[in-house]
């Protein structure tokens, strides 16, 4: 049995489109804290930390201006899961878009590091999240975080661990990307991290490129973040998406993932982010995100 603490983060700043703000209720709706009791977990639900408004921010510039509101955020939810850490329990972040793993991960990482010991980072997402406030052309912040907890970028989001970087590239892979541009190949190579491409899914399969990245993220570390963009999924499958991308894995190929994570018995933090119920149909993409959980949580077949 795992000790696990919901904790809902509300964030829209990080993204162009509208929406990801209501993912948390959107999983709490789809039963989330029920289903991973059944799987015999402690489930606590700390209901939804502060998030600004985005209509009462000034809307004039680009979107990463609000990359200083984002960072307080960032900071006031690293905070959340590093008590979670040291409390011995399991921090869940409810999404929101994916800007707030910078501070997620980064409270996991301090926590850790208390200790003497680092996170591994296991990063599914259609895309690199590679980019930094001047490699950016949207000035989304939700393309960033990587970037941030390598520590690259903006000094206010990079630092929130305590120490630069949050995470080593050597503990970071990246699996199910298929769309990065140009500067996000260039960081790709410069900063370090092991990303693997759907390409990579299609040849080898996707055991064998979970076990590789797997053996990357616990490779000298205490344990493993999954942080899961659910546009990772093939949009056929998962409508509501901030950034939908198609190609993606399938839905038995995401739940394997998962079952493959379980397996490791490493699992001590997770994300679920970027569903976006105005895109969605009967909260068809909660719902498999909520059957995503409980697989890295241990639900089995048989």
């Amino acid at each position: 049995m795992t000790a696990i603490r919901l904790i809902g983060v509300p964030l829209d700043l990080g993204a162009s489109r509208r929406g990801v703000d209501m993912g948390p209720s959107a999983l709490r709706i789809a039963r989330l804290a029920t289903r991973l009791r059944a799987l015999g977990h402690s489930v606590e639900d700390i209901g939804n930390l502060p998030v600004p408004e985005r209509d009462s921010l000034l809307q004039d510039g680009p979107y990463v201006d609000h990359l200083p509101v984002i960072a307080e955020v960032c900071t006031t939810l690293a905070a959340a899961t590093a008590t979670a850490i040291r409390d011995t329990t399991a921090p869940l972040v409810l999404g929101g878009d994916h800007s707030l793993s910078a501070g997620s991960v980064a409270g996991v990482a301090a926590a850790l590091a208390e200790r003497g010991e680092r996170v591994g980072l296991l990063w599914l997402d259609a895309h690199g999240d590679l980019h930094t406030p001047s490699s950016t052309t949207s000035g989304n912040v939700h393309g960033m975080p990587v970037a941030h907890l390598l520590g690259h970028g903006d000094p206010r989001m990079a630092g929130i661990a305590g120490q630069i970087p949050a995470v080593l590239p050597e503990h970071t892979a990246l699996v199910g990307v298929r769309d990065l541009d140009e500067a996000e190949r260039q960081h790709a190579l410069e900063f370090g991290a092991h990303v693997f491409t759907m390409r990579d899914i299609d040849e080898r399969g996707l055991r064998t490129v979970m076990s590789e990245a797997l053996a990357i993220v616990t490779e000298g570390t205490a344990g493993v973040h999954v942080s899961c963009d659910v546009d990772w999924i093939d949009p056929a499958e998962a409508p509501g998406v901030g950034t939908p991308v198609r190609g993606g894995a399938t839905y038995r190929e995401g739940h394997l993932a998962m079952e493959i994570v379980a397996d490791t018995k490493r699992l001590i933090s997770m994300d679920i982010v970027e569903i976006n119920p105005v895109l969605d149909t009967h909260n068809r993409t909660a719902e498999l995100a909520v059957g995503l959980a409980t697989s890295a949580f241990g639900r089995r077949i048989i």
